[in-house]
């Protein structure tokens, strides 16, 4: 659920970078680079192509081909990525109505990034925008070690982005379900993007994604399995119309900003003990916009006056939140505001292998009220033997965390690297994973860039 900042600011810095920076001569010499203007994205509204010497960050960092403000915070400092994968990027988007992104100048909603190597292993790695960023959020997270593996890889802003995203639509729940629809486009259409490029379809599609991304790698599988061969769901966040959701958990914290709540209100919504050290931060940086914004998008009739046309201007009006949010009683609103969520829902009923990751001390999405649940929903749907649950200990929400708190947290990132590893035997070699468990966090050793998920601790489930 993380909320871009800072959007006018990266829209100008991207326009200028792209008037004045282009690719080396050198690049556009390969043979493939040769074709690249015969690719076509199916149901595109605009699109353009241009072929690079690395489709990494390493290599497009300060560039147009890559946003580095908007990944902050999801990856620790110190990790360490691949480079040098020369290939074609594809940037456009699909028809829309909305205009969020200004990504590029071009102020349009809907907007990917497709990226095919040179040397394509056969696979297609597809992502949504964690939060409310856009599509170059986990270029870093997740782009550039996929790519240096073969695969070819597409990401979506969604459809719609940023605080005021829950602006896009007519009726409650519509934004959110853009993201699903946004998904399934981009993930038909890159993989004929692919065919052009290489000559045939992909020979396994995966579909992953962290936070709103992890949701949409639930829905994905739930709803179109015959798309995707598996999927990575790094602490995904959980919509179900009775609850839990973010709305039964986020009051409780927001209360507390207020003072009318006490920890013990915390812990009885989900958030973990031993995660209180975390907490200042979440009030200042995620509880109160994460509420508003997301109850604005399910239930506007709740409070009209906040946060009303725009979440805020300024970055202190941004993630203020809402007073009237500290009383939010899901349970009790009327029966339209649970239809809305409903339309987004989860099931369990997980049509292909999903491989779930969560943090013990995700202070955003707490387990308990989150990942928990959900593997109890695909066991009781029949479907456990296509899901398996790691809780990472040491784990939060963001990655970038660890920098601050490095003598108790660790990064999700080497752990879900090995979930991907894991997943692909699991499909491509019929290799079992590990059961269910909690992956132990070592006492020294590289945490930032290791990590053995078979190592134990006590059982996740």
């Amino acid at each position: 659920m993380h909320v871009s900042r800072g959007v006018s600011f990266v829209a100008a810095t991207m326009v200028a970078a792209a008037l004045t920076w282009s690719p080396p001569a050198a690049a556009v010499s390969d043979e493939h680079c040769a074709r690249q203007d015969r690719l076509r994205v199916p149901g595109a509204a605009f699109q353009q192509s241009v072929c690079l010497p690395d489709l990494t960050t390493a290599g497009l960092a300060g560039t147009p081909y890559t946003d580095m403000a908007d990944q902050a915070g999801l990856t620790a400092k110190a990790t360490r990525t691949p480079s040098g994968v020369p290939g074609v990027q594809i940037d456009g988007y699909f028809p829309d109505s909305s205009r969020f992104n200004a990504t590029h100048g071009w102020q349009h909603d809907a907007q990917f990034v497709i990226r095919l190597p040179d040397r394509w292993n056969g696979g297609l790695v597809v992502t949504g925008a964690p939060g409310t960023r856009r599509q170059y959020a986990t270029d870093t997270a997740i782009s550039d070690r996929v790519l240096a593996q073969g695969y070819a890889y597409a990401a979506t802003d969604k459809g719609n982005s940023g605080a005021d995203f829950y602006r896009d639509g007519t009726r409650p729940g519509d934004a959110v379900a853009e993201w699903n629809a946004r998904t399934t486009q981009l993930t038909r259409a890159a993989g004929r993007a692919v065919a052009q490029r290489y000559g045939h379809s992909p020979r396994r599609t995966y579909m992953t994604g962290i936070s709103n991304g992890g949701y949409l790698t639930r829905w994905q599988l739930e709803n179109h399995p015959e798309l995707y061969d598996g999927g990575v769901d790094w602490e995904g966040a959980l919509w179900t119309a009775d609850g839990p959701n973010l709305l039964t958990s986020l009051p409780a914290a927001v209360a507390r900003t207020t003072g009318s709540a006490r920890d013990e209100d915390l812990y009885a919504v989900g958030f973990a003990r031993g995660s209180e050290f975390l907490w200042p931060y979440h009030e200042k940086a995620y509880w109160g916009v994460t509420q508003k914004i997301y109850r604005a998008e399910f239930d506007p009739a709740y409070d009209p006056s906040c946060p009303g046309p725009s979440a805020g201007t300024t970055p202190e009006q941004v993630l203020a939140p809402c007073v009237s949010d500290a009383a939010y009683d899901y349970a009790s609103r009327p029966e339209s505001v649970h239809r809305a969520v409903a339309r987004v829902a989860l099931t369990g009923r997980v049509g292909r292998p999903l491989i779930t990751l969560h943090g013990d001390l995700d202070a955003l999405l707490p387990k308990a009220a989150d990942s928990d649940v959900y593997a109890r929903m695909v066991d009781a749907s029949g479907r456990g033997r296509l899901h398996r649950y790691y809780t990472v200990e040491g784990g939060t929400h963001v990655d970038g965390l660890y920098d601050t708190h490095p003598d108790r947290l660790r990064p999700i990132l080497p752990c879900y690297r090995s979930a991907f590893d894991t997943l692909v035997a699991w499909v491509e070699r019929g290799t079992p994973p590990p059961a269910d468990h909690a992956v132990s966090r070592p006492a020294s050793g590289d945490v930032v860039d290791s990590c053995a998920l078979a190592d134990r601790a006590t059982a996740a489930r």
